[in-house]
């Protein structure tokens, strides 16, 4: 089966190149005098995970970090007194890393922390495939001095307060995270601890969004943690409870603003809403008509036996007919000739059947409500036996629930974004800070994009669009300038500053080598 990457036309037109990332200012008769207002942008400092640190396919390097919206922001500041703006850089462009020499540590065949991702042309047509080369980033190499970006990839909101997140001998532990450890004061620092320290006189807040994506990128494999409020029981891809996130953006807010700084925070965009989860179909299988009469045949014993087993249960009264006619209905497969055939799943909200026939394994046909994760689109058609020509996954063999994220699932994910963007702009208020609505933002990117000067609109499409980069997760560059903008707009709103918008143009849409 070709990759659905092979669907892919009109590349060209979002291949900009990202050499010079300094914003243009618009060319106007009289120079404009630009002001602060109530601000004090002298000594800005950027907190949050890798959003703000400027993460990109995949991966954190240099030009991404250089493109990253705390810098675009930077840059603006410096029009009115703000300061200079350290990132703890990367060493290439590869964004790999090596940890005391090695890259696989966990052992599962694949480096800890890959190279970036580049559109490669094969013969499947283009697809995402990690740059070639070793990354010269070393962990354990640490850098000296503070620095101004403090965003940390793959951190959770309480994470950012943990004291030891940037040890070397946490890495282990699993109770460090390797960007921080590269330039973390010391082994028992925290990330808002390093931050704070720096006596910033504005800041910008971006973080909570791990505390949902990991659960939902990993197809709700996690647990919904609400009513746990010990983070440290948590998994990496369970939702943090809304209580704990909460309390840690509080704690956060004190320590940012206890020296009087003035700042901003953003709220979280729903995970839903971008490429990862809206670019694989549900229905991307293709069959003949002898095959699909072959699968008809093979399932026929399945639909028949769910049937018996739930109207057994009707003559239990253990659920009524209704029920039982409903998931019979969403339970019984079945295929047909052509392109456009729904993908078999795993689905462990469905009634547990294996108590009357263990060969009644909780599956189904994926519908459009079911998001399938971007990375399936190279695993579905794949064979699960490679000496087994019909064990096809996603249609013989039914997709595990990584693969995708169900209405249930994402019920909880949406269920924990409300009360995340609740809380934060309650604290907004609370702490008189300009306020973000990401949220919109990135709904208006899916829904409508963005019209640029040039006639071309900046969209949430997938490789085409140019708001986000082949990872599906995290923005371009030119989708970070479309954001830095909003938090632009928002500084100006609350303090009455003037400051410019960068040009999303003077970005890439997507990096090609």
């Amino acid at each position: 089966m070709k990759k659905l990457f092979a669907l892919l036309p009109f590349l060209g037109l979002f291949l900009v190149s990202c050499e010079d990332n300094t914003p243009i200012i618009e060319e106007t008769t009289d120079p404009i005098e630009y002001t602060a207002g109530s601000a004090d942008f002298t000594k800005y400092v950027a907190v949050g995970n890798s959003l703000t640190a400027g993460f990109s396919d995949n991966a954190l390097f240099m030009a991404g970090q250089e493109a990253s919206f705390p810098n675009m922001l930077a840059t603006n500041f410096a029009l009115v007194g703000g300061g200079a703006f350290e990132i703890p850089y990367m060493a290439d462009n590869l964004g790999g890393a090596t940890i005391n020499g090695e890259t696989d540590l966990n052992m599962d065949g694949s480096p800890d922390i890959g190279n970036r991702l580049i559109l490669a042309f094969t013969a499947d047509g283009p697809s995402p495939t990690p740059i070639s080369g070793q990354g010269s980033t070393e962990i354990t190499n640490k850098l000296s001095g503070s620095f101004n970006n403090m965003g940390v990839p793959g951190s959770k909101s309480y994470e950012l307060l943990a004291p030891g997140y940037g040890s070397l001998a946490g890495l282990a532990l699993g109770a460090a995270n390797p960007y921080f450890v590269r330039f973390s004061s010391s082994e028992t620092a925290t990330v808002v601890g390093d931050a704070a320290a720096q006596g910033a006189t504005f800041f910008s807040l971006w973080t909570g969004a791990n505390d949902i994506l990991l659960y939902a990128t990993g197809g709700g494999t996690g647990i919904d943690q609400t009513g746990n409020l010990d983070p440290s029981s948590y998994a990496r891809n369970d939702i943090t409870d809304p209580n704990v996130f909460a309390g840690s953006l509080d704690a956060m807010l004190q320590a940012m603003t206890a020296n009087g700084a003035e700042g901003v925070i953003a709220n979280l965009p729903n995970v839903t809403d971008i490429p990862y989860f809206t670019t694989v179909p549900h229905n991307p299988v293709p069959l003949d008509e002898a095959t699909a009469t072959l699968l008809n045949q093979s399932y026929g014993a399945y639909n028949a036996g769910v049937s018996g087993a739930l109207n057994f249960l009707v003559s239990q009264l253990a659920i009524t007919q209704e029920e039982a006619d409903a998931e019979i209905a969403k339970r019984t497969i079945t295929f047909s000739a052509g392109s456009s055939n729904a993908v078999v799943l795993f689905d462990e909200d469905l009634t547990d059947l294996t108590g009357i026939n263990p060969a009644l394994v909780s599956m189904r046909q994926a519908t459009a409500e079911d998001l399938l994760v971007l990375t399936s689109s190279s695993f579905i058609g794949t064979l699960a036996n490679p000496a087994d020509p019909t064990s096809i996954n996603g249609v013989a063999v039914p997709l595990a629930d990584k693969w995708v994220l169900t209405p249930e699932e994402q019920a909880s994910v949406e269920t924990a974004l409300t009360a995340y963007n609740q809380t934060i702009e309650a604290l907004a208020t609370a702490y008189d800070l300009a306020f973000v609505d990401a949220n919109s933002l990135l709904n208006d990117l899916k829904t409508t994009g963005f019209p640029q000067t040039d006639g071309s609109v900046v969209t949430a499409t997938f490789a085409t669009g140019g708001g986000f980069s082949l990872d599906g997760v995290h923005p371009s560059p030119r989708g970070y300038a479309i954001l830095a903008n909003a938090f632009t707009a928002a500084i100006n709103a609350k303090y009455g500053s003037n400051l410019p918008n960068v040009n999303p143009l003077d970005y890439t849409g997507l990096y090609i080598n």
